[in-house]
């Protein structure tokens, strides 16, 4: 599997407002100096002490920074609880410290910091980060946005491909220049990031688990072919998510995306009913073997006697073959719902597209049914949002 460089940043993009809270002047000062070469960041006004809540939210409302950068070198409790303050607000925060230190690290993370410098300030590393905090603050100043669509993919039976299409709808709606989010909610067996190569420290169990802050995403995104990718837990794992949480979490998402491409557990996990319930577009995935046909009729029997009716999802049949010599009609009256689409089986195209960590390419013949699907998806977004 090959190894995806990371993106290197813009220099030319332009600073994000800052408000600088740093009671260490020194730092300061060589943090400012480092400022004059990244152009990273532009400090709208600098406080010399940490200001109590009251004083700290006003001058918030006065400036509208689109940041803060706070000092935790000087006294961490403090620090930690401007963090709160800040990101309270709702404004990212960048922790700064006059070294790598583990343990302020994680306690402005928990607090709710987005990122972390420490001197030398580096010109690249803050860039990067600025790069970083910029994907998730410029879309939510754009006025008058449309909500994101929110699109679920859940397997009949494990391995029937449902992370196949997640990731290959994820990579085609995004071909438009659309903002799409992949997220694998997949506890169980994710797969997300191993088709495209990626190798995540830390998953979206570290967002619903309450543990983390929602400002902290940057530090959990990654990217492959201009795709924003929310990994899994590198092993099976008990879940832990709350329902408040998922909820918030995917109203976040709604705000900052066009689309978010939710990965699940098979349909019958509670995860899994939990992102259907709140999701545009919900699809169950199973291949044609009978098994697989015999499981998509119970989760239709299931999704039913929750009050889901059939127009809150579809079905999808993956692997498509003809091999099982039944024909559409047969499908739909052994799943005892009505078949919205299928997939061929082209698994030598797939087996070289994961091996590269590449998309589909559009010649072949999966590629070609993915892609006339993420037209029709987004087609059917538009029609919902006319009427």
């Amino acid at each position: 599997m090959p190894t995806l460089m990371k993106p290197l940043p813009d220099a030319n993009a332009a600073p994000l407002t800052a408000l600088l809270i740093a009671p260490d002047r020194a730092l300061a000062g060589r943090f400012s100096a480092a400022l004059r070469v990244s152009r990273a960041f532009q400090v709208l006004a600098d406080l010399r002490t940490y200001p109590p809540p009251q004083v700290l939210e006003m001058r918030l409302r006065q400036l509208q920074p689109q940041i803060s950068l706070i000092d935790l070198a000087t006294d961490l409790e403090r620090a930690s609880e401007c963090v709160r303050t800040v990101t309270g607000q709702g404004v990212p925060v960048v922790g700064l410290h006059t070294h790598n230190d583990s343990a302020a690290i994680l306690r402005a993370v928990r607090g709710g910091a987005s990122e972390f410098l420490f001197d030398p300030f580096e010109a690249v590393i803050q860039q990067q980060a600025r790069d970083r905090v910029a994907r998730f603050i410029v879309p939510l100043a754009s006025p008058g946005r449309e909500p994101g669509k929110i699109a679920v993919f859940a397997a009949a039976k494990p391995g029937a491909g449902a992370s196949t299409l997640a990731v290959h709808t994820a990579l085609a709606l995004q071909r438009d220049g659309r903002r799409v989010l992949l997220a694998d909610l997949d506890y169980m067996d994710g797969s997300v990031t191993f088709y495209l190569g990626l190798k995540p420290e830390r998953s979206f169990l570290d967002l619903l688990a309450g543990d983390e802050s929602f400002e902290a995403w940057s530090s959990l995104i990654q990217t492959a072919h201009r795709l924003d990718v929310l990994g899994a837990p590198k092993f099976n794992t008990a879940e832990t998510a709350a329902p408040v949480r998922l909820s918030e979490f995917l109203e976040r998402a709604r705000r900052l995306y066009a689309w978010v491409i939710l990965d699940l557990p098979p349909v019958f996990h509670r995860l899994s009913l939990m992102s259907l319930a709140q999701s545009d577009f919900a699809f169950v995935v199973s291949s044609p073997d009978l098994a697989s046909l015999h499981l998509a009729r119970r989760a239709a029997g299931l999704l039913g006697e929750l009050g889901f009716g059939r127009e809150r999802y579809r079905i999808l049949i993956n692997r498509e073959d003809g091999v099982q010599g039944l024909t559409t009609a047969d499908m739909a009256r052994i799943v005892n719902s009505p078949v919205s689409g299928f997939f061929p089986n082209d698994y030598f195209t797939l087996e070289r597209a994961t091996s590269a960590g590449e998309p589909l390419g559009a010649a072949t013949a999966l590629g070609r049914a993915i892609g006339a699907f993420a037209r029709e998806l987004a087609g059917s977004a538009a029609v919902r949002k006319a009427t």
